[in-house]
């Protein structure tokens, strides 16, 4: 075979090859591609593999008909709550909160899974879809982050942190630390505060709620106070809120066991009780709230019962050292386990009218090397001061708490004349 023959048989090969390989291109870009999509999971569930409806509790609505609606038969639905009555009140769903429905992906959709939401962050799982019923409380994951905050107070601490877009249960929670230093109903127009604390997020980006203040500094009427969150009482763990000189800004005790309400009825060694229609010792003092209002501890301490009698409903007493002990009755619910170790302000229950009272109130009872005394009259120890061998190690401690604050910055504020210029420059821009 001639050199041109060969070349020409290489030519045509080397064309039908290209040829072929840009077919193949053609046909690859002309064919759809096949997408993969992840599945999308929530409440550790994937929802690719139900019916997903998303709803709110309605008035007058309860999980009987919310799943009668979703083709679940009120035999499923007594076993149901049967078996969840232990781990989930039902009757607490609230009306506006919202749930979600998980149900088979057919044509019956019959719901499967009912997850209630009572919050952004908290979910309660009722899971119904086998023959073993399963309930289980869940938090979706969050993120604390430290933030810093500064204020000038011109009104109010509510209005100060409102107008900055600040959350407003930091005044509470400053209120709550200063309780026994700073007067919050007679705040000066001027005082500052600055504040160092957590903020939870959802998602990166969505604020959920305050969480422990590190470290503070409100200027009351020229004065710095400083607080600084330690624990001092390594034994129980507790922590409290020190100046900068290591002393404790709270007191022993709490005047009272509920924020808001009112004394109903004070101690008395004989005072008529209508119930059972004669005099007899009234050994502690009433505060009188609704229904549900929160209950403190008004000391640190141990939960030595937490118990349910006849005439007391439900009750927790507090042993908080070997001469005090409190005592709450009447509760609607116990938040508190005999053995628990509590907190001064930690709520242990709930105001209610469990055993023999004719409203809601929580009857406060104060022991005293044994023998109960009236605890309005009683003069409160001082909180226990901070122990000399540590600190040293507290000093140290703050140091760079007490650095961070003071190069926190205060917000300017406008000065008349900058309210002016202000308001004329707006003017002109409009």
């Amino acid at each position: 075979m001639s050199l041109k023959n060969i070349l020409v048989l290489v030519s045509v090969g080397i064309l039908t090859i290209a040829c072929h390989f840009s077919e193949k291109q053609t046909e690859s870009e002309n064919s759809p591609q096949k997408i993969i999509t992840k599945p999308i999971y929530e409440f550790g569930y994937n929802l690719d593999k139900y019916h997903v409806v998303k709803d709110t509790i309605r008035k007058n609505e309860t999980f009987g008909i919310i799943l009668d609606r979703h083709h679940v038969t009120y035999p499923k639905i007594n076993t149901i709550v049967e078996n969840v009555k232990d781990s989930f009140d039902l009757k607490k769903l609230r009306v506006g909160k919202p749930y979600t429905i998980l149900s088979k992906k057919d044509s019956t959709q019959q719901a499967q899974v009912f997850i209630y939401q009572p919050n952004p962050i908290d979910y309660t799982v009722i899971d119904f879809k086998d023959s073993i019923i399963s309930t289980h409380k869940k938090r979706k994951p969050t993120e604390i982050r430290i933030k810093t905050a500064s204020g000038v107070i011109t009104s109010s601490l509510f209005e100060t942190l409102e107008s900055q877009g600040l959350n407003p249960l930091l005044a509470l929670d400053l209120s709550d630390i200063y309780a026994w230093t700073i007067d919050f109903y007679r705040i000066y127009k001027n005082d500052k505060f600055k504040v160092v604390y957590e903020q939870e997020f959802l998602n990166d980006s969505i604020p959920i709620g305050i969480g422990k203040i590190h470290t503070a500094c409100f200027e009351h009427n020229g004065t710095p106070f400083y607080a600084f969150n330690y624990v001092a009482d390594s034994i129980m763990g507790i922590d409290d809120y020190f100046d900068d000189e290591s002393r404790n800004l709270r007191k022993a005790f709490l005047k009272s066991p509920i924020k808001f309400g009112r004394i109903s009825s004070r101690y008395s060694m004989s005072r008529y009780v209508r119930i059972y229609g004669y005099h007899r010792p009234h050994l502690g003092t009433d505060f009188a709230a609704p229904i549900g209002t929160p209950i403190m501890s008004t000391a640190n301490g141990t939960v030595i019962k937490s118990s349910y009698t006849r005439g007391n409903g439900n009750y927790v007493k507090i042993k908080h050292n070997g001469t005090y002990s409190t005592q709450y009755l009447h509760m609607k619910k116990r938040a508190v386990k005999l053995g628990e170790v509590v907190k001064q302000g930690q709520v242990i229950g709930y105001i209610g009218m469990t055993g023999s009272t004719t409203g809601p109130h929580v009857c406060y009872r104060f022991w005293k090397n044994g023998k109960q005394v009236d605890a309005l009259k009683e003069k409160l120890p001082a909180a226990k001061p901070m122990p000399d061998s540590i600190k040293p190690h507290y000093f140290e401690f703050i140091k760079p708490l007490k650095k961070q604050l003071d190069n926190i910055n205060y917000p300017k504020l406008l000065q008349e004349k900058d309210i002016i210029d202000s308001l004329s420059y707006t003017i002109t821009e409009n």
